[in-house]
């Protein structure tokens, strides 16, 4: 059977439970998500194990320093920390949550994390977890449906898709850790976008659960269609992204609609994330 390939991208792994998050750890794996709370570890050969589970249902995850997993609960309302080490699963937020849908670390320890509020509502709102779980709202300037989120090179801005803008918004974070102005950094038009990942040059990759898709946007804003999957075979409904390898020269979707996660070759390496240590 021929490999199936949507644009540059193939098939990495299979038989996972409809994947949302995904996240690259130092140590050489992915992690991935599943709907009903299970934690996959990956690997680049296309292997897969279940290492935890939450026992609820899986969105975005994160790591820590230590190898912790924090992820994004839509079944408990809650962010939860996973210690691979010992399989415990415990609620890491001081703070309720209408729908905790992604989390991104700073190299201080906090946690920010898209709470999407209710479809269509407007009402979502981005969450800052403190280390050690002290929670508090930090900007409500990015109403519509926040959902992916990543720190800007440099840690001074937050980058923030907002699926029902659609497009992504800036947020400053101010010298005090408050939110400044948000701001609108690329439109979208005709899209549901969900996930994004940076690369080393400052370009925004952008997953698109509908149409089936992910962009590139040049950091002077023009924006390419790098895979366009209209069979959704390869990438179904395709929601988070990672840069993942010894280099940081692959970059690996989920595919929320399928069992599978995706990948393809960078051309540019992708941005390190903060993997902070935090009691």
């Amino acid at each position: 059977m021929p490999e199936l390939r949507a644009g540059p991208f193939a098939i990495l792994a299979e038989d996972l439970d409809h994947p949302e998050g995904v996240a690259w750890s130092p140590d050489g794996v992915l992690f991935a998500g599943g709907e009903a709370g299970q934690i996959y570890e990956v690997t680049l050969d296309g292997g897969v194990r279940q290492v935890a589970t939450t026992s609820g249902s899986l969105l975005g995850l994160a790591l820590d320093g230590d190898g912790r997993i924090y992820a994004c609960d839509c079944d408990r309302c809650e962010v939860v920390r996973v210690d691979l080490r010992t399989g415990a699963a415990e609620p890491y937020s001081s703070l309720s949550m209408t729908l905790p849908n992604a989390a991104a670390f700073d190299a201080a320890g906090n946690l920010y994390v898209t709470d999407s509020g209710d479809t269509k509502a407007d009402d979502g709102r981005i969450l800052r977890i403190a280390p050690g779980g002290e929670t508090t709202v930090w900007c409500e300037g990015a109403p519509r449906y926040p959902n992916g989120i990543c720190l800007a090179a440099g840690g001074d801005e937050l980058l923030v898709v907002e699926s029902y803008l659609p497009g992504v918004t800036a947020i400053p974070i101010e010298a005090d850790g408050s939110a400044g102005p948000p701001r609108t950094v690329l439109d979208l038009p005709g899209t549901v976008p969900d996930g994004i990942a940076l690369d080393a040059e400052g370009a925004m990759y952008v997953a698109c659960y509908r149409p089936d898709r992910i962009l590139r946007a040049a950091p002077g804003g023009e924006v390419e269609v790098l895979a366009d999957d209209w069979e959704g075979i390869v990438l179904n409904a395709p929601t988070n992204l990672a840069f993942a390898g010894p280099g940081f020269d692959v970059l690996v979707s989920t595919s929320v609609g399928e069992t599978q996660l995706a990948w393809a070759p960078a051309d540019v390496p992708g941005l390190p994330l903060e993997r902070p240590r935090v009691p």
